[in-house]
């Protein structure tokens, strides 16, 4: 497929740039690539400054930039508000049409006698639906998936192969699940009790509402009671834990293997980064950020960006960071005053100031 600059540049709402001769944006673009792989006749995209090297070296026809991007480049540029989200869009008119499901029920698959299914609902080879389940109109149901009794599915889901959905579980419109994952396990709940760990039952549900999309093997646990509930939009990347009882609230952000520990409460807006783990029981507001690796152990106001474990404001993560990395130096130079404490003494005959031992 060939499209020329000019109408990519109408497909996502951009402003040509450095095209004097007016004849480059009709020049055709056949693709697109990242910064480092684009050749000549592609378009690529410009968001993050450390990448100007590589973009002024790039060999692209074309580049998608922010609206105040003023470097000189060789490819045509293309002035957007968001350059990735311009590039995502481009992209789909590249990307080869994408894998359709035709409505049915194939042969293999297990349907229970009671089961609802809206219209154009497909389910996959091996797909095991059990009694009381109500599917949505036009959703997937992807080979291997097991849906449990009772469990609700909304509207143009899409359960990719080898998703388990206990139980009772609710699922809203427009919810994306990966392979993998499992909804609807038992909390991790335990009571010691006569020299023996005694298992608590788990008799609630997990809520998942609508615009949620769950990565690759993920869990999510079942309240004790109650609900475990993860709200409208939020996305959720692989292997994520979320344990009985938590609530997540609208839009957030959880990146892969974040740990959250039960009852605690996430507001909305939320952004965890890689591997987080907060602990139970706790309350963290709207719009709080979180960097990769940090741990929560108390609740967190509304609006705080946190880094470090146990997590703290990051300008304080920061100066504390910046001392740490100067303790060999400082241990140097307190041996120095040690050995020249001691020569004076020996000199002198006069016992110093005493210094407390190494520890």
């Amino acid at each position: 497929m060939n499209i020329t600059v000019n109408e990519l540049a109408a497909l996502v709402g951009g402003i040509v740039e450095n095209d004097d001769a007016g004849n480059r944006s009709n020049a055709q673009i056949h693709g697109a690539a990242s910064i480092a792989d684009a050749a000549e006749g592609q378009i690529t995209f410009f968001g993050n400054q450390k990448y100007l090297p590589a973009l002024k070296a790039c060999r692209a026809s074309a580049a998608l930039v922010p609206l105040d991007f003023s470097e000189s480049i060789s490819a045509i540029q293309i002035k957007v508000a968001n350059p990735s989200l311009a590039f995502a869009k481009i992209l789909e008119k590249f990307a080869p049409a994408p894998i359709t499901f035709a409505p049915g029920i194939h042969p293999s698959a297990v349907v229970a006698d009671d089961v609802a299914l809206g219209e154009n609902v497909s389910v996959q080879p091996f797909a095991v639906i059990e009694p009381g389940a109500r599917i949505g109109s036009g959703t997937i149901i992807g080979a291997h998936v097991y849906v449990g009794h009772g469990v609700t599915l909304g509207e143009n889901c899409k359960i990719h192969p080898h998703v388990t959905l206990r139980e009772g579980t609710l699922i809203g419109a427009r919810v994306t699940i990966h392979s993998g994952t499992v909804v609807g396990s038992d909390g991790f709940g335990y009571e010691f009790s006569g020299g023996k760990h005694v298992k608590i039952p788990q008799i609630g549900i997990v809520q998942i509402d609508d615009d949620v999309e769950i990565g690759a093997n993920v869990t999510i646990d079942r309240a004790r009671f109650g609900r475990t509930r993860i709200g409208e939009g939020t996305k959720i990347d692989n292997l994520v834990q979320i344990a009985h009882n938590v609530v997540i609230g609208k839009h957030c952000i959880l990146v892969a293997q974040v740990g959250i520990s039960g009852s605690t409460r996430l507001g909305n807006y939320v952004t965890l980064g890689g591997q987080v783990g907060v602990a139970g029981h706790l309350e963290i507001g709207d719009r709080v950020m979180v960097g990769a690796q940090s741990g929560i152990s108390k609740n967190i106001p509304t609006k705080q960006l946190l880094f470090g474990t146990p997590a703290m404001p990051l300008d304080e993560f920061k100066r504390i960071r910046a001392y740490t990395n100067r303790l060999e130096k400082l241990y140097e130079r307190v041996k120095k005053l040690e050995e020249l404490l001691e020569k004076s003494e020996q000199v002198s005959g006069e016992k110093g100031i005493s210094l407390p031992p190494e520890s």
